[in-house]
């Protein structure tokens, strides 16, 4: 099965602010923006995925990513995170009713497509279904197969929520870099350890993390 995966990014002014003990207000928009080059770089690259939509209303994220070969979707409904995945899944039906869809976080910059590929042939065995992040609390992957609605529930404690709404929850071992979102200092430690992709090695290059 063939995935198009939607990935969302919020404005990078406003990215990441729990990183301030790691970085300033002027490191913070850049590093938001090297997770998400190294995100969808390594889905690009996934053989399980078919395209990539990110949807962004930053300017500079969207030529950016565009750049790497991803689609950029606008986030029209300005609803927040949900409606934004809802509405760029909405579109990507619209021209593939039958395609398979799958919401990935942007700040996954230790991404290994082999990683992502297990976990998606995993998905593709049930209607719908989700990864649970690192921390086990939140979701860094929503899949829904071909025909089946999206239902994103994105949010603190979302893994109880897309339990909740019927999603199985994907238990695989090995496939730390698909889990490992980053929005503390522990959490780019913890992805420093497993090894980032170059855009983010570069970024934070010389950068002070507590407990490292």
């Amino acid at each position: 099965m063939q995935w198009t995966l939607v990935i969302p990014l919020k404005a990078l002014a406003r990215a990441k602010s729990r990183l301030a003990d790691t970085a300033d207000d002027g490191m913070r928009p850049g590093l938001a923006l090297a997770f998400a080059q190294d995100t969808v770089a390594a889905a690009l690259a996934c053989a399980a995925v078919r395209d990539v939509s990110v949807v962004t209303d930053d300017a500079r994220a969207g030529r950016e990513l565009a750049a790497l070969g991803a689609r950029v979707v606008p986030d029209e409904p300005a609803g927040g995170l949900n409606a934004a995945l809802a509405h760029a899944a909405a579109l990507v039906r619209a021209a593939r009713p039958a395609g398979a869809v799958a919401a990935l976080n942007a700040d996954l910059p230790a991404l290994r497509p082999y990683e992502l590929a297990r976990v998606l042939d995993a998905a593709a065995e049930f209607p719908r279904a989700f990864l649970p992040d690192a921390a086990g609390v939140g979701t860094t992957l929503l899949a829904a197969g071909p025909h089946q609605e999206l239902r994103p529930a994105f949010g603190t404690g979302s893994r109880v929520r897309h339990r909740a709404s019927g999603a199985v929850e994907l238990g695989q071992d090995g496939v730390d870099s698909v889990r490992q979102d980053v929005d503390t200092g522990a959490d780019l430690r913890a992805a420093l350890a497993l090894g980032v992709g170059p855009r983010t090695a570069a970024a934070t290059a010389g950068l002070l993390i507590p407990g490292q």
